[in-house]
């Protein structure tokens, strides 16, 4: 085989496996892992079921590789949030705005992580832990070094350890990002943005 159809080839299986967990996703973010079976997702992307099986071993296999995948997009575009010029305080800024557009650009994959791990699934994804950790530990030690910085330059407030600071970041954002998600009239994220960064900022 010549290497023109070998590249064709490549490209074509690389589409086919990304449309695969197009599929898989939007099956899995309206009814959970456990309810979707593969020959559910073939059906609906317009596979034979043994095409699925040419790329994952099994549905869990499926799944992991989506959850990954997805993880890896987000860290990747809020670590460019965190890495960009500017101000300590302009980073944490452009943090919190970045992280709603990839909530809302994401917005079936981050109901079903957070569906799946509120439940008894936790098991399926134990393979995954050690990878998910690492990129967010990596992620979190950016957003630590942004706020040891700025608090050096007395930006921030000498609250706690810049890791916990970060940490608290995460969890209050994703809390308003939560709420936006469920109703956004009522709880509009944009709005308190401002707000949320105040938390940290030193007058």
């Amino acid at each position: 085989m010549d290497k023109t159809r070998l590249a064709r080839r490549e490209r074509e299986k690389s589409v086919h496996r990304s449309e695969i967990l197009r599929t898989a996703l939007e099956l899995f973010s309206q009814k959970g892992f456990h309810n979707v079976s593969m020959q559910e997702i073939a059906q609906k992307a317009e596979f034979a079921v043994g095409t699925l099986y040419n790329f994952f071993e099994d549905k869990e296999d499926l799944y992991k590789a989506l959850v990954l995948g997805q993880v890896k997009i987000f860290h990747n575009e809020l670590s460019k949030a965190i890495e960009s010029t500017g101000e300590e305080t302009e980073k944490i800024i452009n943090y919190i705005r970045t992280k709603r557009k990839v909530f809302s650009e994401n917005a079936p994959m981050i109901r079903l992580y957070f569906t799946e791990t509120q439940g008894t699934s936790l098991n399926i994804k134990a393979g995954l832990e050690p990878e998910i950790r690492e990129h967010y530990e990596n992620f979190l030690r950016k957003i630590a070094e942004v706020f040891k910085s700025g608090i050096r330059k007395k930006k921030f407030k000498n609250l706690l350890d810049p890791y916990y600071m970060a940490v608290a970041l995460e969890s209050l954002t994703n809390a308003f990002l939560f709420l936006w998600l469920e109703d956004p009239e009522q709880y509009p994220y944009s709005e308190n943005v401002d707000a949320i960064a105040e938390i940290f900022f030193e007058k």
